[in-house]
């Protein structure tokens, strides 16, 4: 693999580990760091692939990337990647062909990598005019063998931290109280849970912190509302506004929330969302 390797370069390892799997040919697990989730705005920044071989033995490489774009303070804050760090990395465009080649005849595997990683990796080929077909691959997603092994329904939930079988799954008066009885023993089993329902509020909260409405059609980037969704998805509301109104017009005339509506009929007459002031201690 013709990529650089900023930790090392090649290692090979071999494990009782790997004898757990059956390969028929080697499969990369892969992970991907990037400027944010949108694939067609945002670039990979890092991306790490651990090479199993049916041999047993595995090869390990990671490689940074300049995303030819300014790495965004909430992407920095989670990956710890930040400008500084790729400005001397290698453009993905550089090495596309090389990676493509590196996987060619392997299998993929990954957490969340059907949602997330093999996306962006598509995305990029797809900008380099690289071949990258999914189908070539099987595609091992880890979190989904875990959710399917840990489902997140409230009745495995109440056997879970309740002990029992649900009687009475899906009536509303019975849900209601496993709830209850699921959320006392959450705060049982886990002491670091906040006491006090605006703690709990805010824990159990996974809004997203850059959207506009609740549905998150719309959302800010580099503080400029955009649009979230389908072919404008990255487009500035501003830009929309002057020259395609006729999407916010259809907007307005489609079965959208009430909050979407809202937001583009007042772009439609120049008035356009402001984040809020972050508050001051």
């Amino acid at each position: 693999m013709a990529i650089p390797s900023y930790k090392g370069g090649n290692q090979t390892a071999t494990g009782k580990e790997e004898k757990m799997l059956e390969l028929e040919r080697p499969i990369v697990f892969f992970d991907i760091e990037s400027t944010g989730t949108n694939p067609k705005l945002d670039r990979i920044v890092e991306l790490s692939a651990v090479k199993l071989l049916p041999s047993g033995e595995r090869e390990i490489r990671s490689c940074r990337f300049n995303p030819e774009m300014p790495i965004p303070p909430s992407a920095s804050a989670i990956h710890k990647i930040f400008d500084a760090d790729v400005a001397d990395a290698p453009k993905f465009s550089e090495l596309a062909q090389s990676l493509s080649e590196y996987i060619s005849g392997c299998d993929l595997a990954g957490y969340n990598v059907i949602k997330f990683d093999v996306v962006m990796l598509a995305a990029e080929f797809a900008r380099c005019n690289v071949p990258f077909n999914e189908s070539d691959y099987h595609i091992v997603d880890v979190f989904n063998i875990f959710c399917k092994l840990f489902p997140r329904n409230l009745t495995a939930a109440y056997k879970f931290f309740c002990g029992k079988d649900l009687e009475g799954a899906h009536g509303a008066e019975a849900d209601t109280l496993a709830t209850l009885e699921v959320l006392y023993g959450e705060l049982e089993k886990f002491p670091e849970l906040p006491r006090d329902v605006p703690g709990l509020a805010k824990y159990s909260d996974q809004s997203d912190p850059d959207a506009i409405d609740r549905y998150r059609r719309f959302k800010f980037l580099d503080g400029e509302a955009v649009v979230n969704f389908g072919k404008n998805s990255g487009r500035k509301l501003r830009e929309i506004a002057i020259h395609d109104p006729g999407f916010l017009q259809w907007i307005i005339r489609a079965d959208f929330e009430d909050d979407v509506k809202n937001i583009a009929r007042n772009a439609l007459m120049g008035i356009f969302p402001e984040r809020p002031a972050l508050p001051t201690e």
